[in-house]
This record gives C-alpha cells, sequence and structure tokens, in this order.
C-alpha cells in the first residue's frame, strides 16, 4: 500500500432496525445491529492496519464506542448510493480505495494498492456488485447513475472504468454480509474475528427461532 493513499470506509451507524435488515428473521434487530457493528469494527481494524495517508469514516448516523483511534469521520451526503459514493470520493485530493462494512474478512494484504501500474482497482462481490472501489485520482462522475444493489452493478461500474480508459486492477472475489447464509460462510472464513464471535452468540436463540 502507498502510504499516500486514502482509505474510505462507507457505513451506516449500527443501530437495530437500520442496519442489516435481511438479517431479519432470523436475528432479532437488536442481533442483525450487533453483528453490524462486530463487521464494522473488524472492517476498520483491518483498516487501522494498513499504511495510508489518511483513513476516512464516511458515516450515516454518528460514531460510537466502537470507533478506533485514526478516523476521520465525516457525514455521508443526500441521495442514492451512487451519490454518496461519489462524494466520498470527491473528499479525497489524491489516490483512494473505498470499501463497505460488508466484508468482515477483509485483511490489510487485500487492501495493498499503489496504482503503479493501473488507474483502478476494482474488488467484485459475489452478489453482483462490488466490495472494494479505488481510483488513482478522485472522478466521481464514473460512479453517478451506476444502479446500485442490483446484480448488475458490479459489471456496470467495471465497465465505466473501462469505457474511461481506465487500467483496471482486479481484486479477489469477496462475499457479503446480507444473510443469514452469508453471515455464517464469512463467519467460516474468519472464525476468530468480532464477526464470528458475536454470531456465535446469536446463532443458538436464531437456531431456536427458525426450528419453530
Amino acid at each position: 500500500m502507498s502510504a499516500a493513499t486514502t482509505l474510505l470506509v462507507i457505513a451506516k451507524e449500527p443501530r437495530p432496525g437500520r442496519v442489516k435488515t435481511r438479517l431479519t428473521p432470523p436475528f432479532t434487530p437488536a442481533e442483525a445491529a450487533a453483528l453490524a457493528e462486530a463487521a464494522l469494527v473488524d472492517t476498520l481494524h483491518a483498516v487501522a492496519a494498513t499504511p495510508a495517508r489518511r483513513r476516512i469514516l464516511v458515516l450515516a448516523g454518528e460514531p460510537g464506542p466502537w470507533l478506533p483511534p485514526g478516523f476521520h469521520v465525516v457525514p455521508q451526503c443526500g441521495g442514492g448510493l451512487d451519490e454518496r459514493l461519489a462524494a466520498a470520493f470527491a473528499g479525497c485530493a489524491g489516490p483512494a480505495l473505498l470499501i463497505g462494512m460488508d466484508t468482515p474478512q477483509v485483511t490489510p494484504e487485500l487492501l495493498d494498492v499503489d496504482f503503479c501500474d493501473y488507474d483502478a482497482c476494482f474488488g467484485p462481490a459475489e452478489d453482483g456488485g462490488f466490495w472494494a472501489l479505488g481510483l488513482s485520482r478522485p472522478r466521481p462522475a464514473l460512479l453517478r447513475g451506476v444502479p446500485m444493489s442490483t446484480p448488475e452493478t458490479g459489471a456496470v461500474q467495471r465497465e465505466r472504468l473501462l469505457a474511461a480508459g481506465l487500467r483496471v486492477r482486479d481484486l479477489p472475489l469477496l462475499r457479503d454480509v446480507d444473510t443469514a447464509d452469508d453471515a455464517r460462510a464469512v463467519a467460516a472464513l474468519v472464525p476468530h474475528g468480532r464477526f464470528a464471535a458475536r454470531l456465535a452468540e446469536c446463532a443458538p436463540v436464531a437456531g431456536r427461532r427458525t426450528s419453530r
């Protein structure tokens, strides 16, 4: 990772009923929020361990005690997700890599981008979206108008990069945590993380509810 790169994390405050609503059921809104918080904390600690020029949390809501030191917090702008992602890049002065809070399996090694031989990096997600997007210089227009949260989101976004003449480095395919099946699969990849520990606390209760 080039120390000149800004690392961006776009996230929602982990409040019950506001985050990870696709986890309910089988989990309660409080459990879903607890899982979201654990995923966010794992993500933030991976970012904190990665060399960077700045580390910015682009947050919808208010920071809490879960926020580790070393992050500058900025509020998300209004509008759709494409506008919010574009605004996050617009606030950067140089190379930037943006990730979400849905991949607690992310590691500093995965975030090791330097833009020496490429202009953009793209991390595809299994659901058709993307978990990471990096640009060697801010180009917010490349995100505006991309349909978000669809099975074609990632393909459309990557094509935008190529159509702009950018050299694209593809990052590994990762699985977002959206459903209970996702949560179990991701926790199995990082069994010693906070996310896996929190899921283990919730799973027995969730299992009893789904067996009725």
